[in-house]
């Protein structure tokens, strides 16, 4: 009887002050492939960073048998470690600069000069190496065929949509041909389709000999998955097969409530006049880099106290449509776009619009530096900037710290931004939207890396923000059960044009 792929044996991971897991222990048997499921926070992207090897561990051992299998291989001249067999794709790429750099800023990929120093597609996923202890059978053009990257090989990686990142971060994994595949909540971020192509794919994957392994909503395990770790505060409290998970009703969360009151105190205690006779207005609004259209002929009018859906399939061009809209795009300029009632290009600056937004997005998260306290995070949203950059006022301080209290995220007010869940960071920048009570919220996949009482609880908030206020606002998502009640209106867009 062959061993197990890998045994965990009373591991044990801790961060600065914080214990993760303390004596865990789990077996990845062949031809099982596990589903991690669980509130956010209780453990399951470290579980899968620990097997990767990205977070060290403080005690105990974890045995990777799958190596006996390796070493009994013709040799070859490849330095045979298990990292080389063992390929994992998370929540944050790690794209480089043609000059091998990762210094990349948040509005990179809406400035043509700066964006054109990144790797494209084609080149990123030709510095993979690929493992050749057997012929490989994922090879370059399978690989791009079944992640729907074909059409994208010449394209930056920088331009790329969250959802095409997503993609591209998940062939590099596979183009490695590994035999364990970590995937840490894979469909974030995907559309409607794709995530259906990709269930499809993970079957294949599994075929092919790969073991999966993926922290994921318990409303959306794949069909491949064998197995389902259920797991809290930092252990694992069930473990199940696929069919006992599924009847033992671990996928419906509670019902939530919100403390209506202290939203009203928190939107009095930061009232701003909203007085703007139109939000947004865009007509034949036509972006364009090279030959490639992003959008074409959008017209789209927002008044105030409006709730919209903006929805389309990855690569639709919402996330251009609203860098027109928060100012970081400098095409902004060459369109007939009016922001809270002025023409841009007629003198406000992009710090004006600014302080009339609250946004928050994948690409905000993915480059929003980390090394501040979670209140420092939240009171930056004041002054719009990536972190905070001047002594902090004890006023604002306490507002940021009671839209923890709102968010249900307070305990973590003192600790630093990469100390805490990722599904923590989120809310804390979706607090950092709120704070300053703007007159337009832009929320782009404001969902990711919830759990479902987050998630509830976050679509509960702000229904009750809209109830009580005349806030307008924009919410993308690929999710047609996160849409707040709020919102009556949809603008769908498809291949940059408006179809709905």
């Amino acid at each position: 009887m062959k061993p197990p792929l890998i045994t965990l044996d009373k591991v044990s991971v801790k961060f600065p002050n914080i214990l993760l897991f303390s004596n865990l222990s789990f077996t990845l048997q062949q031809g099982q492939n596990w589903a991690l499921a669980g509130k956010s926070g209780s453990g399951k992207s470290v579980l899968l960073q620990a097997i990767a090897s990205n977070v060290g561990i403080n005690g105990g051992s974890i045995t990777y048998g799958f190596m006996d299998d390796v070493y009994k291989a013709p040799p070859t001249d490849d330095l045979l470690t298990f990292h080389r067999f063992i390929a994992f794709a998370g929540a944050r790429h790690h794209f480089k600069t043609l000059s091998n750099t990762s210094d990349f800023y948040y509005q990179q990929r809406y400035n043509s000069s700066d964006s054109e120093n990144t790797l494209t597609v084609r080149q990123y996923l030709q510095t993979v190496k690929v493992n050749q202890h057997k012929p490989p059978y994922w090879t370059f053009d399978k690989t791009i065929a079944a992640l729907n990257l074909t059409e994208l090989c010449d394209k930056q990686t920088i331009k790329l949509s969250n959802g095409e990142t997503k993609r591209l971060m998940i062939a590099a994994a596979l183009l490695k041909n590994p035999l364990i595949l970590l995937l840490d909540n894979p469909m974030t971020g995907l559309d409607v389709a794709t995530r259906k192509a990709f269930n499809v794919l993970l079957n294949e994957v599994s075929a092919s000999g790969i073991s999966i392994m993926m922290a994921t909503p318990a409303f959306e395990i794949p069909d491949c998955i064998t197995n389902v770790a259920v797991l809290d505060n930092g252990a694992i409290s069930q473990s199940l097969t696929k069919q006992e998970f599924e009847t033992s009703g671990h996928q419906s969360a509670e019902k939530t409530t919100v403390d209506t009151a202290a939203l009203k105190q928190l939107l009095n205690t930061s009232a701003v006049n909203h007085s703007y006779k139109q939000i947004v207005s865009m007509r034949d609004v036509h972006i364009q880099y090279g030959d490639k259209t992003i959008l074409n002929k959008v017209n789209w009018h927002i008044n105030p106290g409006e709730r919209w859906a903006l929805l389309g399939p990855n690569g639709a061009g919402k996330s251009t449509l609203l860098s027109l809209i928060n100012g970081d795009n400098p095409q902004a300029y060459a369109n007939n776009i009016v922001l809270f009632d002025k023409k841009r290009g007629t003198g406000e600056s992009i710090w004006d619009i600014k302080s009339k937004i609250g946004f928050v997005s994948p690409e905000l998260y993915q480059y929003f530096p980390t090394d501040n306290s979670c209140l420092q995070v939240i009171e930056s949203g004041f002054y719009d900037t990536l972190g905070l950059f001047r002594p902090s006022s004890k006023a604002k301080a306490d507002l940021a710290l009671n839209w923890m209290k709102a968010l249900e995220i307070d305990k973590y007010a003192r600790q630093l931004l990469k100390n805490i869940p990722a599904s923590a960071q989120r809310l804390c920048l979706l607090a950092r939207a709120l704070i300053k009570n703007p007159a337009l919220l832009i929320f782009d996949e404001p969902c990711q890396g919830l759990d479902d009482h987050q998630q509830q609880h976050f679509k509960a908030v702000v229904d009750a923000i809209c109830g009580i206020s005349t806030v307008t606002l924009i919410y993308v998502t690929h999710y047609q059960h996160e849409i707040p009640d709020s919102v009556d209106k949809v603008l769908r867009l498809d291949k940059g044009e408006v179809v709905s």
